[in-house]
């Protein structure tokens, strides 16, 4: 399940490259070295230490240790940044406010010190959007080395596989694939000429990036295809990791008595549950899908459509349940809604039915809502039915 958002800084929120390389070609003259811009791009992503020592080597620096080029390089960039300033990647700011908005956490994990970062946040005022950072002085190894990333999953308390990276360097995104966390690599036009061929997805701005696009790409990258969002949730076919909660759900009285479904246990409900992938989702490219709080990403119910034959005629059946924690808020009116607009609109279905327990009060005042009739009565399993319809105008 989508979590969390690493956000690298230099580069993605502040658009620092440009000036961290006139600081390191301004404090490396009095050391009598002369380094080209396309020198210090090959080094973008890695921490400062890191980049000295090859500096030392590769220039053969006689007369200054790592801490003197270090000393150097800080000052020159307080010159600049006292001149200069922040400045801020376009949308960057907006993008984590709308994360942070949508409940998703965010870290900061920069090859920068623990002081830069910090200067950054107050000075940008993010501190608050943020759980914290991890600084590239704090781990063993620099980027592409992945333990930038891993330290900062473990800070956040989450698994790799519920969080994503944003990145614009090759050694970034070599440290993210090395994490096996997602990855979407920012294509920064003063970042240099990165390779970022390794990201899972490349993105050229951050103009059309927000919560929408960023759960999008988690839910690809992880094998989960999102069907639909409604103004309060996300409507996606369901995992093997959604199956214990599904099967929660499942046992509560109100939803049980009206539910054709018995099942022993968890295990019998996983081994359906792979048949029903391969065999409904990959064949139809429909089925029952998984209702998702937007706000939360809790499992609260299910809804979709089932290709079956009753009464000697094929039908197309709408199925819905809702977690009765979350009736009478209009949740199932809302995602019922959009389902039929979506089968009507994207699946070119005609007509759509639904066959209703005539006990199952709220499950027919809901069909009625959503603009269904009632055009009869049926028995399923000797309970008494009324046989709902919906034709696409």
């Amino acid at each position: 399940m989508f979590k969390a958002v690493i956000f690298d800084m230099d580069g993605v929120i502040i658009d620092s490259e440009p000036m961290h390389a006139r600081a390191a070609i301004l404090a490396l003259k009095k050391f009598q070295v002369d380094v080209t811009k396309e020198y210090l791009e090959a080094s973008i992503g890695s921490n400062i230490r890191y980049i000295c020592s090859r500096m030392i080597e590769d220039f053969q620096i006689k007369n200054a240790s790592v801490e003197d080029i270090i000393q150097a390089n800080n000052e020159m960039k307080r010159v600049l940044l006292d001149k200069e300033g922040h400045i801020t990647v376009p949308y960057a700011i907006e993008l984590i406010k709308n994360l942070y908005d949508n409940k998703i956490k965010l870290i900061i994990a920069s090859s920068s010190s623990c002081e830069e970062i910090e200067g950054v946040m107050d000075s940008l005022h993010i501190r608050q959007y943020f759980e914290g950072y991890v600084s590239g002085s704090n781990v063993a190894n620099p980027k592409p080395a992945p333990d930038i990333f891993l330290k900062a999953v473990e800070k956040l308390g989450l698994s790799v596989d519920e969080c994503i990276v944003i990145e614009d360097s090759f050694h970034g995104v070599t440290a993210a694939k090395a994490a096996n966390i997602a990855c979407i690599a920012y294509r920064n036009p003063h970042s240099g000429n990165q390779d970022l061929r390794g990201a899972d997805i490349l993105v050229e701005g951050f103009d059309e990036v927000d919560y929408t696009f960023v759960n999008e790409f988690y839910q690809q990258c992880h094998g989960f295809a999102t069907i639909l969002y409604t103004e309060r949730t996300v409507i996606r076919e369901l995992t093997m990791e959604d199956i214990p909660h599904m099967y929660q759900i499942y046992q509560l009285p109100a939803i049980n008595k009206f539910v054709d479904y018995n099942c022993e246990s968890v295990d019998v409900e996983f081994e359906k549950h792979k048949a029903y992938i391969q065999n409904v989702y990959r064949y139809y490219g429909y089925g029952l899908w998984g209702v998702f709080h937007k706000a939360d990403c809790v499992l609260i119910g299910r809804c979709g459509i089932e290709l079956k034959t009753f009464d000697g005629e094929v039908i197309y059946e709408l199925g819905y349940l809702l977690d009765s924690k979350y009736h009478g808020q209009g949740y199932a009116t809302e995602f019922v809604k959009e389902v039929i607009k979506h089968c009507f609109d994207n699946l070119h279905i005609p007509r759509i039915i639904a066959l209703i327990n005539k006990n199952n009060i709220q499950s027919i005042n809901l069909a009625t809502r959503v603009g269904m009739n009632n055009i009869g009565e049926c028995k399923i399993k000797q309970n008494d039915c009324y046989k709902f319809e919906i034709i696409r105008s």
